[in-house]
């Protein structure tokens, strides 16, 4: 069976946390000390039953190359994602209008961790990620997530163009990211609504064929000298925006 190293403190904490994966062992460097989120991490290994080991420091950097593992390793099971139906359905049994984020062939780690971290701090039901060009639920999205995406619901689909069109058909609006003409400012449409937000690829945007099939696009209004921002920070603004119109504050 496949096993992840898993990496960092907060990461490793979470995902001890969520319980979601297969946990095998943990490994701490022999140089850090058991107090704060480490001592934290130990009680939750603990409690998994999961065997906890020391290592020379130079042995976990050779086992993590290039990483900042904080002296902290944990050994896994893959990434458990989910179908699509998952997501709507925790929707459906929380009573909230649907929430989701659609990842169109985003690469970079640290981006898709921003992306990650944002959605699961707004409360979205699911994220959805193709198959294929795009990065996977890999250790080093885990820990650009700070472990958030351990708590979300993850849907890896082999076609997105697809996935809009069923979301669509389950009454989900869905709605494109671009720094475009065509686009509509974001503070000028009613975001309260069954919603999949689509943040396009750095640098490319959305695919056309998925920009066609979006309800129609939204861009965040920039005054500044650069054009645009890049996905991770647009996207997690418009979600953020999204999830705040939800939850207006209600007039005296």
């Amino acid at each position: 069976m496949t096993t992840e190293l898993l990496y960092g403190r907060n990461a490793v904490r979470e995902v001890l946390r969520a319980r979601r994966r297969t946990l095998r062992r943990l490994v701490l460097s022999q140089s850090v000390q058991e107090s704060g989120v480490i001592a934290e991490i130990v009680h939750l290994a603990q409690q998994a039953g999961i065997p906890v080991e020391r290592i020379e420091r130079q042995v976990l950097d050779r086992q993590l190359r290039d990483v900042n593992h904080q002296g902290v390793m944990l050994e896994a099971g893959p990434y458990p994602y989910v179908d699509l139906d998952t997501c709507l359905n925790a929707a459906t049994e929380r009573r909230e209008a649907a929430l989701l984020l659609l990842l169109d062939h985003l690469q970079d780690p640290q981006n898709i961790g921003t992306l990650l971290r944002t959605a699961e701090a707004v409360g979205c039901h699911g994220v959805v990620i193709p198959s294929r060009r795009a990065a996977e639920i890999t250790p080093a999205v885990v820990n650009a997530s700070s472990g958030a995406v351990e708590h979300l619901r993850v849907a890896m689909v082999s076609n997105l163009n697809q996935t809009i069109e069923e979301l669509q058909r389950a009454g989900v609006w869905v709605v494109g990211l671009e720094q475009d003409d065509q686009a509509q400012d974001i503070d000028a449409v009613d975001l309260d609504l069954p919603l999949a937000l689509v943040i396009g690829a750095e640098g490319t945007g959305i695919a056309r064929l998925v920009r066609e099939r979006c309800d129609f696009l939204v861009r965040l209004p920039i005054i500044g000298q650069v054009g645009s921002l890049n996905a991770a920070i647009a996207g997690s603004i418009a979600i953020y925006y999204a999830w705040r119109q939800r939850h207006r504050p209600v007039a005296d």
